[in-house]
């Protein structure tokens, strides 16, 4: 494989306004191992692996993984290879709060017995004796907030858990764990890692205006949508290929992590991926490297996690790190092209706003 120049590589960051470094593009290690969902494309040990070193030629220090990818598999994919690694090089996030065993009641949700076992597990798989980073995976009903935010607060006081942050919530739900933490004097959640790309800007009305005021850092997850922002799908042509093909022939599948065909064969999106291929053809850079390249000139966002299954895939998303950078001009072309409709009351506020700029208050649109 070709050396990579310097100047390409990843450029390392803060994570939120904690001392926390990572690279600004993150591994996603769901593709590792066999898929309880049946996902297409996932890789064996030997693969996993291969896509690790060469993320790591990349500069990239950050995986992301989570207990629920493969039932474990991905964790014990990624312990193997941590295991012969220097472990203080590297910054290792995972996850807990969906189900791991559904023969078991307990073994699900943000409740203490959950998350303590869930650590424990994860400890093991991963081969080492700390958690850089654990997120709640997604907001649970079931259990007092207190609970949750009092278990967090105690692994990371006993140094099993370094930093903790969420997923997966509504701006309510942020601000509260925000309040609630501070209302305790628990450590601060450092990071939000939320859907977030071109075609899915819901986050920015409320969650990431949470971040920016508390100084927690982004995480985009499906950048690419699928791989809808790759360039590779076409107008009236229903894809066969890839995990959007696999959602698409699926039928009645429409996850987020799996977006149907119909959800995604709108004008709009149309619309933005024009834009995205009229801008990468002029600066000769692929249509996922304009993509990503969008994320991480936004404010608000550490990292960009990114998956994939061939090395190919996975130089052409790490050319998006550095050595180059959108105009202000070509992000506002994006922005404008990939803009939803910004319902009441965001948009009369925004709007209203629009000339009460004040840089030590920072509010408004991401």
């Amino acid at each position: 494989m070709a050396s990579i120049p310097d100047e390409s590589k990843c450029q390392y960051v803060y994570l939120g306004k904690s001392g926390l470094r990572v690279s600004n593009i993150c591994l996603g290690a769901m593709t590792f191992g066999e898929s309880s969902m049946g996902n297409p494309g996932q890789l064996d040990e030997a693969g996993s692996h291969a896509v690790i070193n060469r993320f790591v030629e990349w500069g990239g220090n950050f995986i992301d993984t989570a207990n629920v990818y493969g039932r474990g598999n991905s964790e014990k994919i990624v312990g193997s290879w941590l295991a012969g690694q220097e472990r203080d090089r590297f910054v290792v996030a995972t996850k807990v709060r969906f189900p791991m065993d559904m023969s078991n009641p307990n073994a699900a949700g943000l409740g203490r017995r959950h998350i303590i076992e869930s650590v424990e597990q994860s400890l093991k798989r991963l081969k080492t004796d700390y958690i850089d980073l654990l997120q709640t995976h997604i907001w649970d009903d079931a259990v007092p907030l207190e609970e949750t935010l009092t278990t967090l607060n105690d692994l990371v006081r006993s140094g099993k858990v370094r930093y903790v942050g969420a997923s997966n919530v509504t701006g309510w739900q942020l601000q509260k764990i925000v309040d609630l933490n501070k209302q305790l004097g628990f450590n601060p959640y450092i990071s939000l890692q939320q859907q977030y790309s071109l075609v899915c800007r819901e986050s920015e009305l409320e969650p990431f205006q949470v971040c920016k005021l508390d100084g927690m850092g982004v995480l985009p997850w499906s950048p690419l949508k699928g791989g809808f922002l790759t360039g590779k799908v076409k107008r009236e042509e229903k894809p066969k290929e890839g995990r959007l093909g696999w959602s698409t022939q699926s039928g009645s599948i429409n996850m987020q992590s799996a977006p149907s065909w119909a959800a995604l064969n709108k004008d709009s999106n149309w619309t933005t991926l024009d834009t995205v291929e009229k801008i990468a053809k002029a600066k000769g850079k692929s249509v996922a490297q304009v993509s990503l390249r969008w994320l991480l000139q936004k404010s608000v966002v550490s990292s960009v996690i990114i998956g994939a299954t061939k090395m190919h895939q996975l130089d052409d998303n790490m050319g998006a790190a550095s050595g180059w950078t959108l105009t202000e001009d070509e992000m506002k072309q994006l922005d404008e092209a990939s803009k939803p409709e910004i319902p009441y009351p965001y948009e009369m506020i925004w709007r209203m706003n629009a000339t009460r700029n004040n840089p030590w208050n920072p509010t408004g649109y991401v």
